[in-house]
């Protein structure tokens, strides 16, 4: 059953609103998949942060126009899911993921901020770091020199006291 204008132009308004805030979308075909392991997709997607929905291709055109992510329309054909996400890597290691586990799932396309992206780069952005694990690399390259550095001046008072306590031994020893 169709849906009716309000519901589309609700459709529109959230996908719109995703749009609005992502980094990232991504499009793949589902086609043959049971329902069973699209739920376990979505799942994934939900765990992760990253929005998943199959949509009407026209609804998500309307969505994207007079976006960064315009481009991406022309790749809109046939059964697709689509997934918005504000984190690339994050959406790409799902997807990614899920079509290594799922041969009738294939990756069609993505769209970056007015840019199109294949699925080979898609697969090559799956296989980059998270942003958290970014973050804490960079942290602990920051943290390192100021650890050094407090190492280094606890290593005056550590040498002095064990040099007092050789002393105190070789003094215990003579007696």
């Amino acid at each position: 059953m169709g849906l009716n204008l309000e519901q589309k132009k609700a459709v529109v308004a959230e996908v719109s609103a995703e749009v609005g805030k992502a980094q990232a979308i991504i499009v793949a075909e589902y086609r043959g998949l049971e329902v069973g392991v699209m739920t376990e997709l979505r799942a994934k997607a939900r765990n992760t942060g990253v929005y998943l929905r199959v949509l009407k291709n026209t609804l998500v055109r309307r969505a994207v126009k007079d976006t960064p992510f315009e481009k991406l329309a022309e790749k809109m054909i046939g059964p697709l899911v689509y997934v918005i996400s504000s984190d690339p890597v994050a959406s790409a290691k799902v997807l990614n993921d899920f079509a290594k586990a799922n041969e009738k799932f294939v990756i069609k396309a993505g769209g970056l901020p007015n840019a199109v992206i294949s699925a080979k780069e898609i697969s090559a952005l799956a296989n980059l770091p998270s942003r958290d694990q970014l973050l804490a690399t960079l942290l602990g390259t920051m943290q390192a020199p100021a650890a050094k550095f407090v190492q280094t001046l606890n290593e005056v008072p550590g040498r002095f006291v064990r040099t007092l306590a050789a002393v105190r031994d070789q003094k215990e020893a003579v007696a």
